[in-house]
């Protein structure tokens, strides 16, 4: 018997021979650690308990009492996402000349003085090159003027991801300004005018007609 194990075990590459014990042992600790979570459960009077079974023939309750119910202000504060078509846009405004002074100060160190500088990622430009070929040319680089699809967009990231160093931190009318400030310095919309809730859904962004739904299904219907 031993000789067989050999035999098998020499035609096996290096690579594997020394994977084995370690997969064993991976093995042996993953039953162990499951039979000790399950049988360190807490369980409850019999009587009272619907749930499951465990290998000793006892129920686990329906629930552990870990936790609560989050309460209506707490999924309001996090639930800050921002639609396409402006659904989750809050009350508030802000203008292109709001947003620069707030660009300069809290914007600027990271993305240059007029957004194309760096260090980060360059945000105004307009170049997509002859055919939109992002995935062909590694010299293009993706702008808010050359490929966002939304302009809503830029007020969910602006909220939630920055300034980089204090994500969250902007008021809504310090980020409709920003806003106002970048979709001017793309060329998409005049200085003069205000973005809120009623006028950003509305601006269409110069790559919005680059993209098609992706209708795929799966099958012979993929393309």
């Amino acid at each position: 018997m031993m000789t067989g194990q050999n035999s098998v075990c020499k035609q096996m590459p290096n690579s594997v021979k020394g994977f084995l014990p370690l997969l064993l042992l991976s093995a042996l600790l993953i039953s162990c650690t499951h039979q000790v979570v399950k049988d360190s459960l807490p369980v409850k009077d019999a009587a009272s308990v619907k749930g499951t079974s465990t290998s000793r023939g006892t129920k686990l309750p329906a629930r552990f009492g870990v936790g609560r119910m989050a309460t209506a202000e707490e999924v309001r504060a996090w639930n800050i996402d921002v639609m396409p078509d402006g659904t989750g846009l809050p009350p508030g405004s802000g203008t292109v000349d709001q947003g620069e002074k707030i660009y300069r100060v809290k914007c600027a160190a990271c993305h240059g003085a007029t957004g194309v500088e760096g260090p980060f990622d360059r945000l105004v430009g307009r170049d997509w090159g002859k055919n939109f070929d992002f995935g062909i040319n590694r010299h293009l680089t993706k702008t808010i003027g050359n490929y966002w699809q939304y302009a809503t967009t830029l007020y969910d990231f602006i909220h939630r991801a920055m300034p980089q160093n204090a994500p969250g931190s902007l008021k809504p009318d310090e980020v409709y300004s920003l806003v106002a400030y970048l979709l001017y310095r793309n060329q998409i919309i005049q200085r003069d005018e205000v973005m809120d809730a009623q006028s950003l859904p509305e601006v269409v962004m110069p790559a919005h007609g680059r993209f098609v739904p992706d209708d795929r299904k799966g099958g012979p219907e993929v393309r």
